[in-house]
């Protein structure tokens, strides 16, 4: 699976693009198991901030659900410099 970077910006299969703010941590986990967020920005209208899932952010296109999508993950980095 791919690490999720602060400062890139992102492709989400459905095409909108988002930049990522920062990694959190959700306050409700387990010190001993503290569950990753990915804060990120929409890059269009309103430029609203979102939150997910460290591991959701980075999973896979459903294909079974979206089987005409060509994109491999949910969220792919667009910018790599």
């Amino acid at each position: 699976m791919q690490e999720v970077l602060p400062g890139k910006r992102y492709r989400h299969f459905k095409g909108k693009e988002y930049t990522v703010l920062m990694i959190a941590y959700d306050c409700e986990s387990s010190e001993g198991d503290l569950k990753k967020v990915v804060v990120y920005q929409a890059e269009y209208d309103d430029k609203k901030i979102w939150v997910r899932d460290y591991d959701s952010f980075r999973s896979l296109v459903d294909k079974e659900k979206y089987p005409d999508i060509v994109q491999e993950y949910r969220f792919e980095l667009i910018n790599n410099d």
